[in-house]
């Protein structure tokens, strides 16, 4: 039957459909009508212009599209293509139809990329205004912001002035979740933030989240003053306020997000001595480094803003007197395996060694120094990079600690030359190095395993692993290598691993039958 769909006349296709989407509620019958090429059929079917046969293909598409090889033939076709001419559309139901199919896509990481190319983001964006469909709208837009190269895109639409205006529509309501998600990963821009900010953006977003303590809303708020730049100096008049929502009585996501905030405002004029005084923080802090004292998100979070409050000289003294060190290096032991707690605590030992008062403490009443020589060769590159630099600053300080980590280098560097040199032997099957004569001419060997770097030396091997530099960007990070060895004020160290495979969507949505 599906085979005679495409030269059937006008009233017969109808009929023919409607038999079809009936039929294939069984799903073994699918299966038949998807072996016989029903997807591309269908596809072809959608340049006709008779809405209400429309309106039957795209539900008959839509019931497919929850299947995964049936979507896999609809991202084989331009389908995409050819739903984004009906978006928008006079007909309510074949819009609304319209938008749960690409919904349905939307899951799908290259359909997503395919819906901006063919301009769907401002159509998507326009119909934010319509009460009928936006929530369609907002839950597409929501899955096309996931993606970091498509976030800045929305800048150029007047999505975010809509978002805040249903923002501060909510009053003291709960906020919906897809509404909150969207503006969360919108605000993990540079762009977007700072269009959230105009005016009192920022003000306002700030009124609500302290007088609901509501944690999602603190998130976004977090997110935004991760961005260097004018967002940033922004929070200076609310730190107060987001110091004051530290306690052990508020709910744990909420102080995480208003720790997270805090944490982000690596401000050179921020008095954090005085900020940790006046809403006693250190106890907090104490308490909460603890091994099993609160959750881990929120333990990670204290760490990283005991971080951020070290770059100040009087708040690191401050810190070491209260004996907070030993209780950073409890923890580390606790954490060992965590690569995302064993980098912060890392940072937090690399901008304390700039303050003498704080130095002294770490190098000789601790054995922080020996944690950071057995973490120079971490698989993790940002943890090698931290301890790299923080070794780098104790060795001018303490020479014997200077030496054991020369030994140390040797040593690494030593067993990698021997290991590449008997990996080479094997793989040749030569029982000497370097030929009859035992000369060393295999410069290469002293530089690589697979011939990449020249033998001159020309170019560093570091080259080679670091994407900025091939693309010449080489400023990023606050230097050479992220790290400014000179004032204690580097970037912080980005997280070793990114987004994991096992995390999900900060809001999921479940496809649409």
């Amino acid at each position: 039957l599906s085979g005679h769909l495409a030269s059937l006349s006008f009233s017969s296709p109808l009929v023919a459909l409607y038999l079809l989407l009936n039929l294939a509620e069984d799903t073994r019958t699918e299966l038949k009508m998807r072996n016989k090429n029903i997807v591309h059929m269908l596809v072809k079917t959608l340049d006709r212009e008779n809405e209400e046969l429309l309106v039957l293909v795209v539900s008959f598409l839509k019931k497919l599209s929850i299947f995964l090889e049936n979507k896999n033939d609809m991202a084989e076709v331009d389908t995409v293509e050819r739903l984004s001419r009906l978006v928008p559309c006079e007909h309510e139901d074949l819009l609304n139809i319209t938008l749960r199919l690409l919904l349905n896509l939307s899951f799908d990481t290259g359909l997503r990329s395919k819906m901006v190319q063919v301009g769907l983001l401002p159509k998507l964006t326009s119909l934010l205004g319509d009460e009928n469909h936006k929530q369609m709208a907002m839950c597409i837009l929501y899955h096309i912001s996931v993606d970091d190269r498509f976030k800045s895109m929305f800048a150029y639409t007047d999505c975010i002035p809509q978002l805040m205006k249903m923002l501060f529509e909510h009053g003291e309501e709960r906020i919906d979740a897809e509404l909150i998600s969207f503006c969360i990963n919108l605000a993990a821009n540079k762009k977007n933030a700072q269009l959230i900010c105009e005016g009192n953006g920022l003000k306002m977003l700030m009124k609500r989240a302290l007088k609901l303590k509501d944690p999602l809303l603190m998130k976004m708020i977090r997110n935004i003053s991760q961005h260097d730049g004018p967002p940033k100096h922004l929070f200076i008049d609310y730190v107060g306020d987001l110091a004051a929502q530290i306690s052990p009585d508020e709910n744990e996501e909420y102080v995480i997000e208003c720790l997270g905030t805090l944490a982000n405002l690596t401000i050179a004029d921020l008095d954090w001595e005085l900020v940790l005084k006046e809403y006693n923080l250190v106890p907090y802090f104490k308490d909460r480094l603890k091994p099993g004292s609160a959750e881990d998100d929120l333990i990670l979070e204290v760490v990283i803003m005991i971080g951020t409050v070290s770059m100040d000289d009087s708040c690191a003294a401050m810190l070491a007197k209260s004996g907070i060190i030993p209780a950073i290096i409890e923890l580390l032991n606790a954490q060992q395996e965590d690569d995302e707690f064993v980098c912060q605590i890392v940072y937090v030992f690399y901008q304390m060694v700039f303050h003498q008062a704080t130095r002294e403490v770490i190098i000789k009443e601790t054995q922080a120094p020996a944690y950071l020589i057995d973490l120079m060769h971490d698989k993790n590159a940002e943890i090698r990079k931290v301890c790299d630099n923080t070794l780098d600053i104790i060795a001018e300080y303490d020479e014997e600690w200077g030496r054991k980590t020369q030994r140390e280098k040797f040593r690494w560097h030593n067993s990698q030359w021997l290991e590449m040199v008997e990996s080479r032997q094997m793989e040749e099957g030569e029982p000497f190095m370097y030929g009859e004569d035992g000369e060393m001419d295999r410069p290469d060997l002293f530089y690589s395993t697979d011939g990449i770097t020249p033998a001159s030396g020309a170019v560093s091997p570091d080259f080679f692993s670091d994407p900025y530099a091939q693309n010449g960007d080489g400023q990023h990070g606050g230097g050479a290598d992220g790290f400014d060895l000179t004032t204690g004020t580097s970037s912080r160290p980005a997280t070793g691993f990114g987004f994991r495979p096992d995390e999900q969507f900060f809001y999921d949505y479940t496809s649409t039958r």
